[in-house]
């Protein structure tokens, strides 16, 4: 029984990230490349976004740092790195330089497939391709 919720509460969770998404327009990749265009139509929206997401984000941080498992039950693994290197960089200036010629991060982009974009079809095949091609000549990264 307490397979099945957890199974239940996962799936209710990206429901309920991918409605987020749907509902804030950041499936829609013109919202994304428009808040990149800052002279031109720039929506100043995604501001906001953001910042709702970095406050949920530190309560759940914080909250997860006083325990020792995950909410159902399985190991929890926070990173104790805090370094910046040089893998690091250059893979935020990689998703950056994506992220502001497709206008799709990840997660959007997956909601965006479901909603029968090609475009994010696309990106979430060249995505997978990447992480491939990472995992397989780029194993010092982990």
């Amino acid at each position: 029984m307490k397979r099945y919720f957890s199974l239940y509460s996962q799936y209710f969770i990206g429901v309920l990230f991918g409605l987020g998404l749907i509902i804030s327009g950041m499936s829609n990749p013109q919202k994304i490349l428009n808040f990149l265009d800052i002279t031109g139509h720039w929506d100043p929206s995604l501001i906001f976004v953001m910042g709702g997401a970095v406050i949920v984000g530190l309560g759940g941080f914080y909250i997860a740092s006083k325990k020792t498992e995950s909410f159902f039950g399985g190991a929890l693994h926070i990173p104790a790195r805090r370094d910046i290197t040089r893998p690091l960089v250059i893979g935020s200036l990689i998703f950056g330089a994506g992220w502001g010629i497709a206008g799709f991060c990840p997660g959007p982009a997956i909601v965006a497939v479901g909603s029968g974009q090609l475009k994010a079809l696309l990106f979430v095949l060249a995505m997978l391709a990447g992480m491939a091609i990472c995992n397989r000549f780029f194993t010092g990264h982990k």
